[in-house]
């Protein structure tokens, strides 16, 4: 099985610093976004580190489990930034999300920790497969408002749970069998924030109307276009974008 894969990162149209960061690890079939938080430089250094540390820790334990070494990765992560923060006090607070997906032969094995998403596309469909570790989307799970409510609440940023706060950290993974023309997009709230499901959909399916026929320029077109429209939706976060692929 081939993994086309791409990904980028755009600071908006509001934003003084990017505090995104995207992983893109081919040899290993790994990629992830993170989306930085924190005063001063913290966020960018929050996001550049869970890279960083993606690129070294996931390789050097490749004989793992998936599952296992998805959340022993995304456990390293915050075991570091929790480190630096602890070693550099103007760093203290700095934190990030991270939503991960690793392609394990027919299985995609995901990870995420704060509101940064998984989507699948398929069939003319969207489907988030992640939940956002938000207050909002608590707010949700007990059924308060509905998700077009939710989009509109001031406090849909605030996180419950992200990557660099607390020593005992609890990261969502599980696996999904993939299955023929799946599209796999991988995002900051950047984009999710300002441009909907179904607007996204519209796009990947107007740029790839075949997916065991695309070509790695339709999804670098695909993104750009997706990172296009958020930013003329507003731009008022970074914006950052993965798609990927499985082709037999």
């Amino acid at each position: 099985m081939g993994i086309l894969c791409t990904g980028a990162t755009d600071i908006g149209r509001k934003r003084k610093t990017n505090q995104d960061s995207i992983c893109l690890n081919h040899a290993y079939h790994f990629f992830a976004v993170a989306d930085g938080m924190g005063g001063h430089n913290g966020g960018d250094i929050a996001s550049q580190t869970s890279v960083e540390v993606m690129l070294d820790y996931f390789p050097k334990n490749s004989n793992l489990d998936a599952q296992l070494l998805m959340n022993k990765t995304i456990q390293e992560v915050n075991r570091t930034i929790l480190q630096k923060a602890e070693e550099q006090p103007e760093l203290h607070g700095m934190g990030t999300t991270v939503s991960a997906i690793h392609f394990s032969g027919p299985q995609l094995v995901i990870g995420n920790v704060g509101d940064s998403r998984v989507y699948m596309i398929n069939n003319n469909h969207i489907f988030q497969m992640t939940r956002d570790h938000s207050f909002v989307q608590e707010k949700l799970n007990m059924g308060i408002y509905s998700r077009e409510d939710a989009a509109k609440d001031p406090q849909k940023n605030v996180l419950v749970r992200s990557v660099g706060f607390e020593s005992d950290l609890l990261v969502d993974v599980f696996n999904y069998r993939i299955c023929k023309n799946d599209i796999f997009l991988v995002c900051s709230d950047g984009l999710h924030g300002k441009v909907s499901d179904g607007d996204i959909l519209h796009i990947v399916q107007r740029n790839i109307s075949d997916p065991s026929r695309c070509q790695l320029e339709d999804l670098e077109r695909t993104v750009k276009e997706l990172i296009q429209q958020a930013n003329d939706n507003g731009g008022q976060d970074n914006i950052s974008v993965i798609m990927a692929i499985a082709q037999a």
